[in-house]
């Protein structure tokens, strides 16, 4: 109670407080990052290998056995699955619980996965295990494509390797990128199984042969008293006409070409998916999105990086961002805030004709926006970001929070009709209502308080609505408490 007085008695004091509300969040609104919806998806890691020419259950036996032993009861681990395709690759998919840390997560699957790495066949050693946070959709896509078809997929995905890839995974935010339809340039070897059959020569003969030619060789250097002479071996092969001439077989002086029993062409590494724009055979290139970043400023990176891109593309070449799903999120922001707008124009009309004067309409609009902007910081540290549910949250608290403005200038306007001094009146209408303010801002945080406790999917989605709407409502009281009376006193 006397903390009432003493508000009453310094006015500027409370004006001050308001300002801290409003200054924190007006820095908080610039630093929260901005989401279609919270970050609901149970953080994922990845574990990709491959082991060539084995079947889709020999690799199950001898890669993804290991692995999975290995990986299982990994700390926070809700589950796992693994997939194996006849061509010898293997995909890992470990789900952890909503919460967790994502790159705890990671360090710790890799750890296993590293220990595990002996147990696993000579093939698949060579080529690795790679471990790999899955960021759980992509906003933006970009197609890079030849308009006339004048450039191949195989040279645009390799200047998109070069010189595209790299420039946009270093932007801030950017959470990784993936390609659809790319084809990297590979040296391609089709055998003839009839010129081998005649010829008994066996695949196998043909891959030793391709491996022990086919090497970089650091040779070393040699040095003397007065001259140094670094050495250089050419061991590996790189135009088709190399590998045409390799040799496959020496007998009795006859030699057998890799050109007499197979065609060898530059081609593509693969050629099991194609990506067309426009009619065009194109690359299709997803761009993620850190979770706490702001994906509304990262994309903005991204397409100011695009057009610099665009500027420096060979002739011949396009590249066109055709899918943007900040556009539906730009949309949804301004729905809520127009819906925002309008809900404090009928609140300030209907406090209006009921109030019956423009003083005291005035508290209440004032400890609006202070109480919403406030909110605001109360999200940055814990951690939300805006989305349509925090949005919605702010929307349906402007009913909320201007409720204990209203009873507290009603309360003292009451009071002044009565023939009270401004002074007198504040003080006695706050006593009043010191304990009704306090029971009724606890009242409503408790109310939605609850949903945050929730456990899983549903908590997770709807935490930050609750206690965004508990936060507003909080401050909504104190500001109430501090600014009703004083401005009240002081109007």
């Amino acid at each position: 109670m006397k903390l009432t007085h003493f508000f009453i008695d310094h006015p500027r004091f409370a004006a001050v407080i308001s300002i801290f509300f409003t200054l924190f969040g007006l820095a908080a609104m610039v630093a929260l990052p901005i989401a279609q919806y919270p970050n609901i998806v149970p953080p994922t890691i990845q574990i990709t290998t491959a082991y060539p020419g084995a079947s889709a259950d020999t690799v199950a036996r001898t890669v993804a056995t290991p692995l999975e032993q290995a990986i299982n009861g990994v700390e926070n681990m809700d589950y796992i699955a693994s997939q194996s395709t006849g061509d010898g690759n293997i995909t890992i998919t470990v789900t952890f619980k909503i919460g967790s840390d994502v790159n705890l997560a990671q360090m710790l699957t890799n750890n296993r996965v590293q220990d595990t790495l002996s147990r696993l066949p000579d093939p698949v050693q060579r080529i690795g295990v790679k471990v790999q946070k899955v960021i759980p959709a992509y906003l933006l896509g970009i197609f890079p494509y030849s308009p006339h078809g004048t450039r191949s997929v195989e040279y645009i995905s390799n200047y998109m390797t070069l010189r595209v890839k790299d420039e946009i995974a270093r932007l801030p935010g950017v959470g990784g990128l993936f390609s659809l339809g790319e084809r990297q340039f590979a040296m391609r070897i089709w055998m003839k199984p009839d010129r081998m059959a005649a010829l008994n020569i066996s695949p196998a003969q043909v891959r030793n042969m391709l491996a022990r030619n086919n090497y970089l060789s650091a040779v070393g250097s040699t040095k003397g008293s007065l001259l140094q002479v670094n050495l250089t071996a050419n061991t590996d092969l790189h135009t088709v006409d190399d590998f045409k001439k390799l040799v496959i077989r020496q007998e009795k002086g006859n030699l057998v070409r890799l050109s007499d029993i197979a065609d060898v062409e530059l081609g593509a590494e693969d050629y099991n998916t194609e990506v067309r724009f426009s009619g065009q055979k194109a690359v299709f290139m997803g761009i993620y999105v850190l979770p706490n970043a702001n994906a509304v400023d990262v994309i903005k990176r991204v397409r100011a990086e695009m057009e610099q891109i665009q500027r420096e593309l060979p002739a011949g070449m396009k590249g066109e961002i055709a899918y943007d799903a900040t556009a539906y999120i730009n949309d949804a922001i301004h729905e809520v805030v127009k819906t925002l707008i309008d809900t404090l124009l009928i609140v300030m009309v209907v406090i209006f004709l009921f109030l019956g004067s423009i003083r005291s309409v005035v508290v209440p609009v004032v400890a609006i926006p202070i109480s919403l902007i406030g909110a605001l910081f109360l999200m940055q540290l814990f951690g939300f970001s805006l989305n349509l549910l925090t949005l919605l949250a702010i929307v349906l608290s402007v009913g909320l929070v201007v409720d204990d403005a209203i009873v507290v200038v009603e309360n003292v306007e009451r009071h002044l009709r009565d023939g009270m001094s401004r002074m007198n009146a504040a003080l006695v209408g706050a006593r009043e209502l010191i304990g009704p303010i306090i029971a009724m801002t606890i009242t409503l945080a408790a109310v939605y308080t609850p949903i945050a406790l929730q456990g899983g999917l549903t908590g997770a989605l709807f935490r930050e609505f609750a206690l965004t709407l508990a936060g507003a409502v909080f401050i909504s009281g104190v500001v109430a408490r501090l600014n009703a009376v004083s401005r009240t006193r002081a109007g």
